[in-house]
């Protein structure tokens, strides 16, 4: 009788047992599971893509985000064109041109949306003082960092240099992260370099405390005929005392930031996304001051492409008016 008792008890156990493991894989089986490819650890884009993350995966319900670093704004389009990620942290006048087929992408991109716009993104000249780089026209000759390839700061130069008539033949050019960008800057290995991020950018930060820096200011007539010509850019400034010792304001061009995810991904979990970004901004704020600059009245500035119709419905239950974008 004793055999018997401890054996329906053992089978007890077994069946508790299997119902949990069976409840435990039925919940793994209801999980959505989701990517946001961010940026390069120096930049912004890495630490505001692990806050998002978090936030998804607290106020979402049934989904596990995970933030992987990334090339930046062309690479990560690419990898929402291939399926590959389902969100991504980009810039603006680069999903522009991922839509339209223009470079760096030999084809349209037809499954990319929009979710929310985020922050603007500064173009920033950083030199050594002492390398008598003041202007924009004065990079001419001189060793500079370009971008990585494939990245937003590339692409963003690309219209800079057009509308300044600049050609990349016109200096000695090195296609570079942000990273590594201030990296050759401390060394002497570089004149300039060219970064687009929220400010302050840590690089920057990094590299301003090893060496003495400087911000090149863009002149007023390019920065008009910029913004004329690629209306996704907008006038700005980068504030005196951002960076140890840039004592002075510097005019810049800037772009947005936007989160930007696959078109397949369904209605109403990116409206749960959005809402639940949106909703707890407070959580968000304290993985980098950009992420202060965030907030619903400005979620759709800058639309460059079509805002997914889960982020639409969410923003006009807000009673917003939602940009008609092919």
């Amino acid at each position: 009788m004793k055999r018997l008792s401890v054996l329906k008890r053992l089978l007890g156990v077994f069946l508790v047992t299997g119902l949990l493991f069976a409840a435990g894989a039925a919940a793994a089986a209801d999980k959505t599971f989701l990517s946001i490819a961010t940026g390069g650890v120096a930049g912004t884009y890495y630490p505001l893509g692990g806050g998002l993350a978090q936030i998804m995966n607290k106020h979402v319900p049934n989904v596990e985000v995970t933030a992987e670093t990334g090339n930046a704004s062309a690479a990560n389009i690419n990898l929402i064109a291939g399926h590959e990620v389902s969100m991504a942290l980009v810039q603006n006048d680069v999903s522009y041109m991922a839509i339209k087929g223009e470079k760096p992408f030999n084809n349209p991109v037809g499954n990319l949306r929009m979710v929310a716009s985020l922050y603007p993104e500064h173009v920033q000249c950083i030199t050594v003082k002492g390398s008598e780089i003041k202007t924009l026209m004065e990079i001419k000759g001189k060793r500079v960092s370009v971008g990585a390839p494939g990245s937003g700061v590339a692409g963003s130069l690309n219209s800079i240099f057009s509308v300044a008539g600049i050609k990349y033949s016109d200096m000695n050019a090195d296609f570079l992260d942000f990273a590594n960008t201030a990296e050759r800057l401390q060394d002497g290995q570089l004149d300039a370099g060219f970064l687009l991020a929220g400010y302050p950018t840590a690089a920057v930060m990094a590299l301003a405390a090893q060496k003495d820096i400087d911000l090149v200011a863009f002149d007023n007539e390019t920065l008009d005929k910029l913004v004329q010509q690629f209306p996704y850019f907008t006038k700005d400034v980068v504030p005196a005392g951002t960076y140890k010792g840039v004592d002075h304001d510097t005019p810049t061009p800037a772009v947005m930031a936007i989160l930007v995810c696959d078109a397949m991904m369904e209605d109403d979990l990116v409206y749960n996304i959005t809402k639940a970004i949106f909703e707890n901004l407070e959580e968000l704020k304290p993985v980098h001051d950009k992420a202060k600059l965030i907030a619903l009245d400005t979620a759709l500035k800058g639309a460059s492409i079509a805002v997914h119709p889960g982020a639409a419905k969410y923003y006009k239950e807000k009673g917003m008016t939602v940009p008609e974008l092919k």
